[in-house]
Protein backbone atom coordinates (compact mmCIF):
# COMPACT_ATOMS: atom_id res chain seq x y z
CA UNK A 1 0.00 0.00 0.00
CA UNK A 2 0.97 3.71 -1.04
CA UNK A 3 1.58 6.18 1.84
CA UNK A 4 -1.31 8.36 0.56
CA UNK A 5 -3.51 4.80 0.76
CA UNK A 6 -1.76 4.22 4.07
CA UNK A 7 -2.59 7.67 5.70
CA UNK A 8 -6.55 8.01 3.56
CA UNK A 9 -7.37 4.44 5.34
CA UNK A 10 -6.17 5.90 8.97
CA UNK A 11 -8.65 8.70 8.69
CA UNK A 12 -11.31 6.60 6.95
CA UNK A 13 -11.16 4.51 10.23
CA UNK A 14 -10.64 7.57 12.33
CA UNK A 15 -13.68 9.17 10.95
CA UNK A 16 -16.06 5.63 10.80
CA UNK A 17 -15.16 5.10 14.89
CA UNK A 18 -15.54 9.02 15.62
CA UNK A 19 -17.69 10.53 18.56
CA UNK A 20 -15.99 13.83 18.58
CA UNK A 21 -19.36 15.64 18.57
CA UNK A 22 -23.31 14.59 18.66
CA UNK A 23 -23.32 14.41 14.91
CA UNK A 24 -22.09 10.55 15.55
CA UNK A 25 -25.06 9.19 17.51
CA UNK A 26 -27.38 10.26 14.05
CA UNK A 27 -25.46 9.02 11.18
CA UNK A 28 -26.02 6.12 9.19
CA UNK A 29 -22.74 6.30 6.74
CA UNK A 30 -20.10 8.68 7.56
CA UNK A 31 -18.82 10.57 4.30
CA UNK A 32 -15.02 11.22 4.67
CA UNK A 33 -14.97 12.02 0.97
CA UNK A 34 -13.86 10.15 -2.37
CA UNK A 35 -11.40 11.03 -5.00
CA UNK A 36 -7.80 10.92 -6.55
CA UNK A 37 -5.45 11.66 -3.61
CA UNK A 38 -3.52 13.77 -5.79
CA UNK A 39 -6.02 15.44 -7.45
CA UNK A 40 -5.04 19.21 -8.10
CA UNK A 41 -8.92 20.43 -7.19
CA UNK A 42 -10.37 19.53 -3.93
CA UNK A 43 -14.10 20.64 -2.97
CA UNK A 44 -15.07 21.02 0.53
CA UNK A 45 -18.74 21.62 1.07
CA UNK A 46 -21.03 21.59 3.96
CA UNK A 47 -22.44 18.37 5.39
CA UNK A 48 -23.91 15.32 4.35
CA UNK A 49 -27.53 15.09 3.36
CA UNK A 50 -30.12 12.23 2.77
CA UNK A 51 -28.63 10.42 0.24
CA UNK A 52 -24.75 10.91 1.23
CA UNK A 53 -25.67 9.31 4.37
CA UNK A 54 -27.17 6.83 2.97
CA UNK A 55 -24.57 5.83 0.53
CA UNK A 56 -21.29 7.17 2.42
CA UNK A 57 -20.46 9.60 -0.66
CA UNK A 58 -20.21 13.11 -0.66
CA UNK A 59 -22.45 14.88 -3.00
CA UNK A 60 -24.63 12.29 -4.41
CA UNK A 61 -28.01 13.80 -3.66
CA UNK A 62 -29.69 16.66 -6.05
CA UNK A 63 -26.64 19.07 -5.24
CA UNK A 64 -24.15 17.21 -6.01
CA UNK A 65 -26.04 16.30 -9.46
CA UNK A 66 -25.75 19.96 -10.34
CA UNK A 67 -22.40 20.01 -8.71
CA UNK A 68 -21.47 16.97 -11.44
CA UNK A 69 -23.36 19.06 -14.65
CA UNK A 70 -21.02 22.20 -13.48
CA UNK A 71 -17.90 20.40 -13.80
CA UNK A 72 -18.64 18.09 -16.67
CA UNK A 73 -19.77 20.45 -18.19
CA UNK A 74 -16.82 22.13 -18.51
CA UNK A 75 -14.49 19.53 -19.08
CA UNK A 76 -13.45 18.39 -15.88
CA UNK A 77 -14.34 14.97 -14.89
CA UNK A 78 -15.64 14.74 -11.15
CA UNK A 79 -14.17 11.12 -10.87
CA UNK A 80 -10.47 13.73 -11.29
CA UNK A 81 -11.41 16.05 -8.10
CA UNK A 82 -11.66 15.23 -4.70
CA UNK A 83 -14.70 16.16 -2.68
CA UNK A 84 -15.46 16.71 0.89
CA UNK A 85 -17.02 18.95 3.83
CA UNK A 86 -16.47 20.10 7.14
CA UNK A 87 -18.87 17.83 8.94
CA UNK A 88 -18.69 14.16 7.54
CA UNK A 89 -22.05 13.31 9.69
CA UNK A 90 -25.37 14.08 8.67
CA UNK A 91 -26.77 16.66 10.72
CA UNK A 92 -30.70 15.65 11.72
CA UNK A 93 -33.46 17.25 9.53
CA UNK A 94 -30.48 18.71 7.33
CA UNK A 95 -29.68 21.77 9.30
CA UNK A 96 -26.63 23.30 9.18
CA UNK A 97 -24.07 22.56 11.04
CA UNK A 98 -22.58 24.34 14.00
CA UNK A 99 -19.39 25.79 14.54
CA UNK A 100 -18.58 22.99 17.30
CA UNK A 101 -19.54 20.38 14.63
CA UNK A 102 -17.23 21.59 12.42
CA UNK A 103 -14.28 22.54 15.06
CA UNK A 104 -14.66 19.07 16.26
CA UNK A 105 -14.25 17.62 12.74
CA UNK A 106 -11.57 20.13 11.68
CA UNK A 107 -8.77 17.60 12.38
CA UNK A 108 -10.16 15.49 9.48
CA UNK A 109 -10.54 18.64 7.56
CA UNK A 110 -7.30 19.43 7.73
CA UNK A 111 -5.72 16.13 7.33
CA UNK A 112 -7.46 15.50 3.88
CA UNK A 113 -6.72 18.55 2.69
CA UNK A 114 -2.39 18.27 3.30
CA UNK A 115 -3.13 14.46 2.15
CA UNK A 116 -4.25 15.48 -1.71
CA UNK A 117 -1.60 18.66 -1.30
CA UNK A 118 -4.24 20.64 -4.43
CA UNK A 119 -3.22 23.06 -5.75
CA UNK A 120 -6.67 24.57 -6.51
CA UNK A 121 -9.37 24.53 -3.21
CA UNK A 122 -12.81 25.83 -3.51
CA UNK A 123 -14.84 26.00 -0.77
CA UNK A 124 -18.93 26.01 -0.99
CA UNK A 125 -20.78 28.11 1.11
CA UNK A 126 -20.46 29.79 4.10
CA UNK A 127 -19.68 27.45 6.36
CA UNK A 128 -16.40 26.01 4.13
CA UNK A 129 -14.96 29.29 3.15
CA UNK A 130 -15.75 30.44 6.82
CA UNK A 131 -13.39 27.47 7.86
CA UNK A 132 -11.07 27.24 5.14
CA UNK A 133 -10.32 31.17 4.75
CA UNK A 134 -9.99 31.10 8.61
CA UNK A 135 -7.19 29.44 8.45
CA UNK A 136 -4.80 31.84 6.79
CA UNK A 137 -6.22 34.52 8.87
CA UNK A 138 -8.78 36.03 6.25
CA UNK A 139 -11.85 36.91 7.65
CA UNK A 140 -14.91 35.60 6.23
CA UNK A 141 -17.32 38.21 5.38
CA UNK A 142 -19.75 36.05 3.67
CA UNK A 143 -20.23 34.19 0.75
CA UNK A 144 -21.83 36.61 -1.77
CA UNK A 145 -19.18 39.33 -1.15
CA UNK A 146 -16.00 36.43 -1.00
CA UNK A 147 -17.36 34.84 -4.03
CA UNK A 148 -15.53 34.87 -7.55
CA UNK A 149 -12.08 36.13 -6.46
CA UNK A 150 -9.00 33.78 -5.86
CA UNK A 151 -5.82 34.19 -3.78
CA UNK A 152 -2.87 32.36 -3.67
CA UNK A 153 -1.80 31.26 -0.11
CA UNK A 154 0.31 28.84 2.04
CA UNK A 155 -2.34 26.73 3.70
CA UNK A 156 -1.32 23.79 6.48
CA UNK A 157 2.56 24.22 5.34
CA UNK A 158 1.37 23.81 1.58
CA UNK A 159 2.62 25.85 -0.91
CA UNK A 160 1.41 28.22 -3.46
CA UNK A 161 -2.40 27.01 -2.78
CA UNK A 162 -5.12 28.50 -4.88
CA UNK A 163 -7.99 29.45 -2.77
CA UNK A 164 -11.32 30.00 -4.70
CA UNK A 165 -14.83 30.28 -2.49
CA UNK A 166 -18.57 29.92 -3.93
CA UNK A 167 -21.89 29.24 -3.31
CA UNK A 168 -22.85 25.65 -2.25
CA UNK A 169 -24.79 24.05 -5.08
CA UNK A 170 -27.47 23.60 -3.04
CA UNK A 171 -28.58 27.05 -2.79
CA UNK A 172 -28.63 27.56 -6.97
CA UNK A 173 -31.27 24.64 -6.60
CA UNK A 174 -33.86 26.95 -5.60
CA UNK A 175 -32.42 30.43 -6.72
CA UNK A 176 -31.79 30.34 -10.38
CA UNK A 177 -29.77 34.18 -10.01
CA UNK A 178 -27.22 31.87 -7.48
CA UNK A 179 -26.98 29.52 -10.63
CA UNK A 180 -25.93 31.80 -12.95
CA UNK A 181 -23.28 33.11 -10.47
CA UNK A 182 -22.08 29.74 -9.98
CA UNK A 183 -21.60 29.36 -14.07
CA UNK A 184 -19.66 32.27 -13.88
CA UNK A 185 -17.60 31.20 -10.79
CA UNK A 186 -17.07 27.71 -12.54
CA UNK A 187 -15.98 28.70 -15.85
CA UNK A 188 -13.25 31.08 -13.50
CA UNK A 189 -12.70 27.61 -11.42
CA UNK A 190 -11.92 25.76 -15.02
CA UNK A 191 -9.78 28.31 -16.06
CA UNK A 192 -7.56 27.79 -13.04
CA UNK A 193 -8.13 24.37 -13.18
CA UNK A 194 -7.00 24.16 -16.67
CA UNK A 195 -3.60 26.40 -15.85
CA UNK A 196 -2.46 24.86 -12.99
CA UNK A 197 -3.22 21.79 -14.76
CA UNK A 198 -0.01 22.84 -17.26
CA UNK A 199 1.50 24.47 -14.34
CA UNK A 200 0.69 27.93 -14.72
CA UNK A 201 -1.81 30.25 -14.33
CA UNK A 202 -0.62 32.94 -16.79
CA UNK A 203 -1.93 36.04 -14.77
CA UNK A 204 -0.16 37.55 -11.46
CA UNK A 205 -1.48 35.97 -8.05
CA UNK A 206 -3.00 38.21 -5.91
CA UNK A 207 -2.01 38.71 -2.58
CA UNK A 208 -3.37 38.43 0.64
CA UNK A 209 -3.74 41.86 1.15
CA UNK A 210 -5.54 42.52 -2.44
CA UNK A 211 -8.03 40.07 -1.64
CA UNK A 212 -8.67 41.55 1.48
CA UNK A 213 -9.07 44.57 0.36
CA UNK A 214 -11.54 43.28 -2.79
CA UNK A 215 -8.60 42.67 -5.61
CA UNK A 216 -10.04 41.06 -8.00
CA UNK A 217 -9.00 38.44 -10.06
Amino acid sequence: MHDKDFIWSDIVSKVSRCSKCQLHKYRNKPVPGEGPLSSKLLFIGEAPGQKEDEEGRPFVGSAGKLLTEMLEGRGIARSDVFITNVVRCRPPNNREPSDDEITACGEYTTSIIKLVNPKLLVTLGNHAGRFIFGLVGIKWAGVSRMRGRWVKVDLLGLKDVYLFPTFHPATALYNPNVKSILDLDFDIIKDLYVGLSKESVGRRSPSLLDFIQGGTH
